[in-house]
């Protein structure tokens, strides 16, 4: 049985991994990171060639490993995936790809997926000194399953973050657009959609980077956001990085379900930004009303003929694997205490989940779910 399976090797997770090792953990043998993508860089090597490093905000320095100072004008994808490449190997982290969890369950001996746990997982136990007398004795220990394959662990970090649930609003009349409609995670390039007329939906960062590089691609669009959009003249810093975290995560603490990083981030005064404001490319229309065939109608009448929606609606917590263990409250959201504990089931920690969904929040909680994991193995 191993000690701790970390789920997700993002910048969450790898933190975590890096400070079970630091504290004393052996990989592979006590900890093992799933990760469901082909390669390194988590959700960061998903995100469009467009996006530069100078464009990204916030790749925040994994614990014992700076970033650097690459260049610019390189890909953020590429600049991260490298990063984290050799993060993973400098320090030896035990991360098994690609595996896409499918869920999370206590085990239970009587059953016949029990006796159905990998060789793997196998080996794994039969090579892990620790005994039940100097650990925590839990009422069982957690199976982490994918596909035919079954990892049994006294503890599990949910690393997973939110970029594989795109969330889509509902819109009367979106399901007869004939035009394309497309999420952030299926944006790739600008210039696909030269000559097109693209209604940009969403009232964050990501959709101001959209408006201005369809832009630049020759391209016009238009902006819907529920809300006016929400200039801030506070500076981008960590100070103001952790007053944001805050209010996510007082959301978070009472068992509702959180509202995103972005929605409580604002869009910063930038000469880019301002600039484009200023000549009429980022003044929002309103609220869509519903949709036609060809058209978006916005609340205020407006109606523009449309050939794309693109949807910058933010994501939800990827947390559909640990549904077996009933975390949620009636809010809807799964309580925490101190960031990353579960007050559901102390077997879970959770990174990357409200407050620590945003860069700098993601390594402080994967640090503090790691040192919260190693107090309960030595309980």
């Amino acid at each position: 049985m191993l000690d701790v399976v970390i789920i997700g090797a993002g910048q969450a997770g790898l933190t975590a991994a890096y400070w079970l090792k630091h504290r004393g953990l052996e990989p592979w043998r006590d900890f093992v990171v799933l990760d469901r993508n082909e390669g390194p860089g988590g959700a960061w090597r998903h995100r469009w060639p467009e996006l530069t490093l100078g464009k990204a905000h916030g790749i925040h320095d994994l614990p014992g490993m700076k970033l650097g100072e690459p260049d610019p004008n390189e890909p953020a994808a590429v600049v991260v995936t490298r990063y984290y490449g050799e993060y993973e190997q400098k320090f030896g982290l035990p991360i098994e790809r690609p595996v896409k969890v499918d869920e999370v369950r206590s085990f239970d001996p009587g059953s016949k997926a029990a006796d159905a746990a990998s060789s793997s997982a196998a080996d794994a136990a039969s090579s892990n000194p620790h005994t039940a007398q100097d650990r925590v004795d839990y009422s069982a220990p957690l199976e982490v399953r994918a596909g035919d394959r079954v990892w049994r662990t006294k503890l599990v970090i949910n690393a997973t973050g939110t970029w594989t649930k795109p969330f889509v609003p509902y819109a009367p009349g979106a399901e007869q657009f004939e035009g394309l409609q497309l999420r952030t995670v299926d944006y790739w390039c600008s210039d696909d959609f030269t000559g097109k007329h693209v209604v940009v939906v969403g009232g964050g960062m990501s959709a101001v980077q959209f408006i201005l590089m369809l832009e630049k691609a020759g391209a016009t669009t238009s902006w819907s956001t529920r809300r006016e959009p929400d200039w801030v003249e506070d500076p981008f810093d960590e100070r103001w990085g952790v007053a944001v975290e805050e209010r996510v995560d007082a959301r978070a603490s009472q068992g509702l379900v959180p509202h995103s990083v972005v929605r409580n981030t604002g869009i910063p005064p930038w000469p880019e930004y301002v600039a484009a404001r200023d000549r009429g490319r980022l003044v929002s229309d309103g609220p869509i009303d519903h949709i036609e065939k060809d058209a978006v109608v916005f609340e205020s009448g407006k109606r523009v003929d449309t050939d794309v929606i693109l949807w910058a609606t933010g994501f939800r917590p990827d947390l559909d694997h640990l549904a077996p263990l009933h975390l949620r409250e009636p809010g809807g959201g799964v309580k925490t205490t101190d960031v990353v504990k579960v007050n559901r089931d102390p077997r879970i920690l959770l990174v990357g989940y409200g407050a620590s969904a945003s860069t700098v929040g993601a390594t402080r909680a994967g640090r503090r779910a790691a040192l919260t994991a190693i107090e309960r193995l030595e309980a």
